[in-house]
């Protein structure tokens, strides 16, 4: 699945998909071939920060 270039359904899928399927944000990067740092960067635009105890951005 390609990942979302909007920011909104950036957040929206990747918090679903932790919350559902992954225990952590390098789980779903390796599972999904997806580049971390391009998601925290993209979501830290919108003020978004992974909080790895909760596992999802808030």
């Amino acid at each position: 699945m390609e990942l979302p270039k909007d920011p909104m359904l950036l957040l929206s899928v990747i918090n679903t998909k932790l919350r559902d399927y992954y225990d952590s944000l390098d789980a779903l990067c390796e599972d999904m071939d997806a580049e971390k740092e391009w998601i925290i960067n993209t979501l830290k635009g919108m003020d978004y920060e992974y909080d790895e105890s909760r596992n999802q951005f808030i």
